[in-house]
């Protein structure tokens, strides 16, 4: 009989996936440290690294660390749940930070992040754009809430 996917135990491949994905935090944590001292860039853009919560090289160097503990964690307790609910509860605090931060820069006179380098700015060629990210982010909260509550709920059914 097939175990369900939210097994205590990591199978093979969610064992891979954490073991990858923490090496790779490692890399990006590496990285980050060396764009953000070195080169002393640390509000350059990263663009493929926002499905880490990653949007510039000094956020690499705190949440490359951080994913890289959490993989490591998940991986040496071969905890699968764990894993995915760090994932979600991440992505609450990440997104409501990013809501209050684009609630903040539309309203303010300083203009740290120019409206025209976002992504959309071609849809909302104003400072709407920045009343569409923190919608954008509002929805993040909300799916990562419920996964969190689904998450945490197996987790405890799991271990306690």
């Amino acid at each position: 009989m097939l175990e369900p996917w939210y097994t205590i135990l990591m199978n093979s491949l969610q064992t891979k996936v954490v073991f990858i994905y923490g090496i790779i935090a490692l890399l990006v944590f590496v990285k980050g440290l060396y764009k953000s001292t070195k080169e002393k860039n640390p509000y350059r853009e990263t663009r493929y690294l926002s499905w880490m919560g990653i949007f510039v090289w000094g956020d690499a160097v705190v949440f490359g660390l951080f994913w890289f503990l959490s993989s490591l964690i998940s991986y040496l307790l071969k905890d699968w749940l764990l894993f995915l609910l760090i994932i979600s509860v991440f992505w609450i605090v990440r997104s409501l930070g990013e809501t209050i931060y684009c609630f903040n820069q539309q309203f303010s006179n300083i203009n740290r992040n120019p409206p025209e380098r976002l992504r959309g700015y071609q849809f909302f060629k104003n400072d709407s754009i920045w009343f569409v990210y923190q919608i954008s982010w509002q929805c993040v909260n909300g799916c990562m809430a419920v996964a969190t509550i689904y998450l945490a709920n197996l987790w405890l059914k799991n271990n306690f």
